[in-house]
């Protein structure tokens, strides 16, 4: 008996050119899902222009502006202002953000600048969501200064259009040193605990079409109105999923928590320059600018006219985007999809049984076989990882995500397919390609009945891709009429010439859906989470490779037949020759990534440097965390011994070396008062200095910070920091009158606190010399500081 799927022996050419359809189909998708075209500054005036908006960035978004900072202040000033000339009514608020975490607690000074935009008769109101402060590393073009633009953009671009709502522009502080800006609006601004409607912007890179890619919950009318609202929709609800399930967070965490109902936007691609120096103009794609901006308008313009009341909704909706339309549908077709798809795959191999093309035994060993190449594929994809660091270490800082990850990119697609393909030759003779083929869908149909109970909105990435394929493969079963001793007339033999073709392409119909889907997860979990989290799209292109699975059997004529006829020479070379020739590939790709990925000013490296000065003793150190730190860096550090470096400061391996000592006034510590485990104490940061850090020697369950003329904030605290001191308070933008901070601190008995005084940049230090152009400053929080310290005894 034959067991292949589709019985069109001997036909390689047929399988190529439905594997070359399917790869037509993934270039048209990646094309289909990019940033918009810019448009000019003389597009009409009612229209979003990114040049318009890239006059503002131009501005403003020229240099780092961190909380607290010079630039910071200018930025507000300049933004406040023009929002003012718009008609605006403008206010800053002040006050202390607060943020917790792990044995953490952060907080900071921040100005939120909060423009509203009067409706005339508001059934609620909108709000328009981005921060305005950048990492302390770059200027935060894209992060989130793009954002920021576009809303001075959208505010002109309405000019005097009547609206129905209140539109409120709501620019940030101090949102990357833990949404403190937001959490200081919610807990403080009438607004933020009014509730209505919120449109958050952000960015992870510097390119890439919007997407949408978190909303809160019952976002059925959200998404509605964002799909007819916006020129080019982009994003889906697997991202929803996948963000609830990640401990990051946006100001759209707090303001959704605080009552809001809404959707956040990104742009993600080349990640490699996020929170960096290159965060610049230079690098900023026009498009992902004018996606970004005509998004925001769109929505506003929609929402601003809607009843806000009517987008309630008790549901959520599946939505994604394929070939450019947007496609959705209530998660209520959720379950019944992921059980027609599963029905359609078990159908599919009870139809494969009663033709006696695999039997039920082997169908159950080609699916439980079938998890060896989804786990393969994802482990060869992270040890490729532990390579590339072992062959670069300054990949590490980098988390994965690279400036010319292309090759890398394609070294985890080859081994992918080299785990499918490896399996599918090394069982095709024993198991039968039909039952290897039919068992291989079994995995997205299992994936998407998960995903229905866990994740709705993620089902549909494996739903559709195992429902199309087992009803494609069915489609190419169509009956066969038996042998017959009566010549076929005319028709019916040229019949039965093409009805080989037809089944070909049902099957290749069939993947198509499963080549507009996953690939394209591949290369947003490649966008987001770099190649340090490689398995991930390693998983997906595997899955992929399981659908293709009756296509890629045409393409081995070698092996055509059943697999007792196909010769062992045939199968011996498939088995071995297969993941030889991939291996040699893989290799190959490493060496000419690793050639091509030299950093140089255009793709600079990162390298992490601080210097810390012990205010107590006088000592001064040169500090970084490089694991193999470059040339430039090995000028001021030669050593591991962080034995001189102040109690509590070093976190984690830290190369060293000395350094000149620099006058300041560091930060001082007050205790105004003490009651059991709880210390109330004035804390200054010293001349010059932006921030500080207090290390504490026992762990904290609870903080308090006020500024003059602001309410207390207060956090809770549990657990405690890895590879330092168990306790740690931040305070980001700390004026020169300094804070009170009360702290409650567990255990008894005498403990100690290291102050540390940050000032940006380190050109104040004796000898220092700039890095080359080909080096940036990584994204560890304490690196291009001049850091002084002080301890204290409680």
């Amino acid at each position: 008996m034959t067991e292949k799927l589709i019985d069109v022996p001997r036909r390689p050419l047929a399988g190529i050119l439905a594997l070359l359809a399917l790869a037509a189909v993934i270039m048209l998708t990646a094309l289909a899902d990019g940033a918009m075209r810019p448009l000019p500054a003389s597009a009409p005036a009612a229209e979003f222009s990114a040049e318009r908006a890239l006059r503002h960035l131009e501005r403003f978004a020229t240099r780092p502006r961190p909380i607290g900072s010079p630039a910071s202040a200018q930025a507000r000033d300049y933004l406040a202002g023009r929002l003012r000339a718009a008609g605006l009514d403008v206010r800053v608020q002040r006050a202390v953000g607060a943020n917790p975490s792990t044995g953490l607690a952060s907080f900071g000074l921040v100005h939120n600048i909060v423009a509203t935009r009067h409706g005339a008769d508001p059934t609620g109101t909108v709000l328009v969501a981005a921060h305005y402060d950048s990492a302390a590393m770059g200027p935060g073009a894209s992060d989130d200064g793009a954002a920021v633009a576009a809303m001075l953009e959208t505010v002109r671009a309405l000019g005097d259009e009547r609206l129905r709502n209140d539109l409120v522009f709501l620019l940030t502080d101090g949102e990357e040193d833990g949404v403190l800006g937001a959490r200081a609006f919610v807990r403080e601004h009438p607004l933020g605990r009014a509730g209505g409607v919120l449109l958050n912007w952000e960015a992870r890179g510097v390119s890439g079409p919007s997407l949408m890619f978190e909303t809160s919950r019952g976002n059925a009318r959200l998404v509605e109105t964002f799909a007819g609202a916006v020129p080019e929709p982009a994003g889906d609800s697997m991202m929803v999923e996948l963000y609830r399930l990640l401990p990051n967070n946006t100001d759209f965490t707090p303001l959704t928590g605080a009552g809001f109902a809404g959707m956040n936007f990104a742009y993600i691609e080349e990640s490699s320059r996020y929170h960096t120096a290159d965060d610049s103009l230079a690098y900023l794609d026009r498009g992902s600018l004018q996606h970004h901006g005509a998004n925001m308008l769109g929505l506003a313009r929609a929402l601003g006219a809607a009843d806000l009341t009517s987008l309630a909704s008790d549901h959520d909706v599946t939505y994604f985007r394929v070939f450019g339309v947007m496609v959705t549908y209530p998660n209520g077709l959720v379950w019944p999809l992921a059980g027609l798809g599963m029905a359609a795959v078990l159908g599919l191999a009870a139809v494969a049984r009663r033709r006696r093309l695999a039997s039920v035994p082997r169908i159950v060993a080609g699916a439980v076989s079938a998890v060896v190449p989804l786990v393969l594929a994802a482990v060869l994809a992270q040890a490729l990882w532990e390579v590339l660091v072992a062959v670069r270490p300054a990949y590490d800082g980098m988390g994965g995500l690279l400036h010319r990850p292309g090759a890398f990119r394609a070294a985890v697609a080859v081994l992918a397919g080299m785990a499918v393909l490896g399996w599918y030759a090394a069982l095709r003779r024993k198991v039968g390609p039909a039952a290897l083929a039919v068992g291989g869908l079994v995995w997205p149909a299992l994936l998407g009945v998960v995903c229905a109970r866990v994740a709705p909105g993620a089902s549909f990435m494996f739903t559709l891709p195992a429902l199309a394929c087992a009803l494609g493969a069915l489609a190419a079963l169509l009956p066969r009429r038996g042998p017959s001793r009566v010549p076929a007339p005319p028709s019916r033999r040229r019949l039965a010439g093409v009805v080989p073709v037809l089944r070909v392409g049902a099957v290749t119909v069939g993947a198509v859906v499963a080549a507009a889907l996953l690939p394209a997860l591949a290369g947003v979990a490649f966008d987001g989470m770099g190649l340090a989290l490689g398995g991930v799209s390693a998983l997906a292109l595997a899955l992929f490779g399981l659908t293709g699975l009756p296509l890629v059997e045409l393409c081995l004529p070698a092996l055509a037949g059943t697999p007792h006829t196909g010769t062992p020479r045939a199968h011996r070379a498939a088995t071995l020759g297969g993941p030889l020739l991939a291996g040699a590939l893989v290799v190959g790709l490493v060496a000419g990534g690793v050639m091509v990925d030299v950093p140089d000013a255009e793709h600079p490296g990162r390298t992490h440097l601080a210097y810390v000065t012990n205010a107590d003793t006088g000592a001064a150190a040169w500090v970084s965390a490089d694991l193999d730190p470059p040339a430039w860096t090995r000028r001021y550090v030669s050593g591991r011994d962080t034995r001189t470096l102040p109690p509590g400061y070093a976190r984690g391996a830290l190369w060293t070396g000395p350094a000149p000592a620099v006058t300041a006034d560091g930060p001082r510590v007050q205790v105004l008062s003490r009651a059991g485990g709880t210390y109330r104490m004035r804390v200054t940061a010293g001349r010059g200095a932006r921030s500080v850090t207090l290390r504490v020697e026992r762990p904290i369950t609870r903080a308090t910070a006020q500024v003059k003329g602001t309410p207390p904030a207060t956090v809770r605290v549990s657990g405690t920091r890895a590879n330092t001191w168990p306790g740690e308070v931040r305070f980001r933008g700390l004026p020169p009158s300094g804070a009170v901070i009360t702290l409650r601190v567990q255990g008894t008995g005498g403990f100690r606190v290291t102050a540390i005084s940050e000032t940006d940049g380190l050109d104040a230090v004796p000898g220092y010399v700039p890095g080359p152009p080909s080096l940036v400053a990584a994204t560890r929080e304490d690196g291009g500081l001049v850091a002084v310290t002080r301890t204290y005894r409680f």
